[in-house]
């Protein structure tokens, strides 16, 4: 919304919330999210034609062209619980704009819903309304990245809206097509009917999930026999027909979008009957939980197969670097992993604050990998688990290194790991989750080092070290 602010200063923009303090912090100099340029998009824009308000109803009802946003959770109980998104926020927000509309307007579907979403809108919206309102469903899926969003809003790949074949529908697609023309190339912007549009965003976050899982399942192979997975994923990339996208093996993927996203996406072809298709996209979720298994395994195996007592520095929490977003983010995982076998934990991340650590540790959610280890009680993380102020802080006196956000502030050329490895448990480990390490310049500096789909260390596999 900020950026069509910047971009369409004839057009007035006012974001809505339910939630005081978020309002007020979107208000304020510091804003409730971390993400590089908003916060000089945001301020060029507020109170000019950007505003921010708890008013929802009065501004819905003044509104030409509704954006819908809210939070499209996994079920946790009830049909469909650990699979199924639960559409309670968008069934609740096509009721608060039933309540105060009149006239027409255009309803724009921007969170991830599954097939048919606006179908139940439009029986919601027609069932409530006032008989003098008559309305558009629209879908209008993000494709951002958090981190590069401020850049992928200001030069999309593309710009789907999805919507009824009808004269109305057409008009209505025009009209939100017209709003990002005035900065996105009119080629850029495509049209779909409705339901292909909704799957798209689906689509699309399997398909990139997907590669993901692929490499770390290559990754595992490559540490078995002495391949290694960065010279594998150049060299394919360098396929015209693959691509070198999305290929880089890490811990594993995590962000609000993937994991739910498919999730829903399975639940969806089991609905339909579709259960081959189901289980070959319930697959790349089992091979991120894996490969989060797999890291926090080899953690204790090369550790003498303990870590009981050992203070293990966690390096990174956010799911990836230039975000404060740790939803699913795989240090959750390899946490609770090395907790259960008694580790001490040291965090250090520059945009995670300690108590969203201690939250996101203690949070209760369904569990759908039957594989996980029985989750740690509240005391032993609270006892187990501090925060540190900087990454040296955090390894001094850590047996191990868990690197698992590739903040550019933990490459070599940032950081001198010769005094790390100084102020270190000796020996000194270094488990290289995002593989943004040169490998053997940390071996020469004295780590016993892993790095996902690397060549194991000696220290591992010669048994006369």
């Amino acid at each position: 919304m900020a950026m069509i602010a910047l971009k369409c200063p004839m057009i007035e923009v006012v974001v809505v919330d339910i939630s005081e303090a978020r309002i007020a912090a979107w208000n304020s100099d510091e804003l409730p999210i971390y993400e590089p340029g908003l916060d000089e998009v945001v301020k060029a824009c507020r109170g000019r034609n950007l505003f921010f308000s708890t008013d929802t109803l009065k501004h819905i009802a003044e509104g030409d062209i509704i954006f819908v946003s809210v939070n499209t959770p996994t079920k946790t109980k009830g049909l469909g619980a650990g699979m199924a998104a639960d559409l309670a926020y968008w069934e609740s927000a096509a009721r608060n704009i039933a309540s105060v509309s009149k006239g027409y307007k255009i309803i724009v579907e921007k969170s991830t819903v599954p097939v048919k979403t606006a179908e139940a809108v439009e029986k919601v919206l027609k069932t409530c309304a006032d008989t003098n309102f008559t309305f558009d469903v629209l879908s209008n899926p993000e494709f951002l990245a958090e981190g590069t969003a401020i850049e992928d809003l200001l030069c999309p790949d593309r710009v789907l809206i999805g919507g009824r074949p009808t004269h109305s529908g057409n008009n209505a697609v025009a009209t939100l097509a017209n709003v990002y023309q005035q900065w996105v190339p009119k080629e850029n912007v495509c049209t779909a009917n409705l339901w292909s549009a909704e799957l798209t965003k689906l689509a699309a976050n399997a398909m990139l999930a997907q590669r993901i899982s692929s490499v770390n399942a290559l990754s595992a192979l490559c540490e078995t026999t002495g391949a290694d997975i960065s010279q594998v994923a150049r060299s394919i990339g360098m396929d015209t027909r693959i691509g070198k996208k999305f290929l880089n093996a890490s811990v594993g993927f995590g962000g609000s979008c993937f994991q739910k996203d498919i999730l829903n996406l399975v639940y969806i072809c089991d609905s339909q009957g579709l259960k081959e298709v189901a289980e070959y996209w319930r697959q790349v979720v089992v091979m991120n939980n894996y490969q989060k298994r797999r890291f926090v395994n080899r953690m204790i195996s090369t550790m003498f197969n303990t870590v009981s007592g050992k203070k293990i520095a966690i390096c990174g929490f956010a799911f990836k670097k230039d975000t404060g977003d740790t939803r699913e983010t795989p240090a959750i995982d390899v946490c609770l992993g090395l907790l259960n076998d008694g580790a001490k934990l040291s965090v250090y991340d520059p945009q995670v604050k300690p108590d969203v650590v201690q939250q996101e540790l203690n949070y209760e959610q369904y569990c759908i990998d039957p594989a996980a280890s029985p989750k740690p009680s509240k005391e032993i993380i609270a006892q187990n688990v501090t925060c540190a102020n900087s990454f040296l802080e955090a390894c001094t006196g850590a047996h191990a290194i868990a690197i698992l956000t590739e903040w550019d502030e933990f490459k070599a050329d940032e950081i001198d790991y010769e005094a790390v490895y100084q102020v270190m448990m000796k020996p000194a480990f270094l488990f290289d989750g995002r593989n943004i390490l040169d490998q053997e310049k940390m071996r020469s500096i004295g780590f016993v080092t892993f790095g996902i789909g690397k060549p194991l260390d000696k220290f591992v596999t010669d048994s006369q070290y």
